[in-house]
């Protein structure tokens, strides 16, 4: 291995201790049903809401919201864990919003909220844990009734929020162990200086083992009259 080769493998490494890993948010399960939400909230608004309806901005909204940012803040992750927490606290505060839309909805039209003693509450908990992509649920969003949306979005609201409130949890505990950027780029740092110096002090023992052979040769020859 070259001298060339060596540095830059250093270098790599300093480059994997300063910048995090980006979460793959497709993957997160919290994120697919953030975007079920989003596809079911647009349709839900346009059925069930009279047209100029303001609701019906505020719910799209919200439910983007939560979803954008969820992403944001994956991406924002890479630098800053501090960022990455504030974005997916505005998601979960646009959950939330979005929660409270469906429950005043609910409330409003005297429908039924389906509670764990609810006929249909366990087949409908069931299905939401199971189902996470937006290809399990949209074959059905022109044949639930209002009623059966607004709890199936419920249900998703709370387990986003559950879901999210764990994934924080494990970030706070990753930010307390590793620092953020500025501490990450220091223990870089200073892991580099400190290869340099056993870097010089290797190559200074070595310079001294050259002259002490040198020093025994020389001894030699002299001893056999050169």
């Amino acid at each position: 291995m070259n001298d060339e080769t060596s540095k830059k493998q250093s270098y790599d490494q300093q480059s994997v201790q300063v910048l995090r890993k980006q979460a793959n948010w497709e993957n997160l399960y919290f994120y697919q049903k953030s975007n079920v939400l989003y596809q079911m909230t647009y349709v839900f608004t346009k059925r069930f809401f009279v047209r100029g309806d303001r609701t019906i901005d505020q719910m799209i909204q919200a439910a983007r919201s939560g979803k954008q940012n969820i992403v944001e803040g994956s991406a924002d992750g890479v630098t800053s864990t501090e960022m990455e927490l504030k974005l997916l606290n505005v998601a979960r505060s646009s959950m939330k919003e979005l929660k409270e839309d469906y429950e005043d909805y609910i409330t409003s039209r005297h429908l039924n909220r389906w509670e764990q003693d609810h006929s249909r509450y366990d087949a409908m908990l069931k299905f939401c844990r199971k189902h996470n992509r937006i290809e399990d649920y949209q074959d059905y969003f022109e044949k639930w009734t209002d009623e059966e949306m607004a709890n199936i979005a419920l249900t998703l609201c709370h387990m986003v929020d559950k879901m999210m409130t764990t994934y924080e949890k494990q970030l706070e505990e990753t930010f307390i162990k590793e620092g953020g950027i500025k501490e990450r780029m220091t223990a870089a740092r200073l892991g580099y200086r400190t290869n340099q110096r056993e870097e010089i002090a290797q190559l200074k023992k070595e310079l001294e083992q050259a002259k002490r052979r040198i020093a025994e040769l020389e001894a030699q020859l002299d001893s056999q009259g050169r």
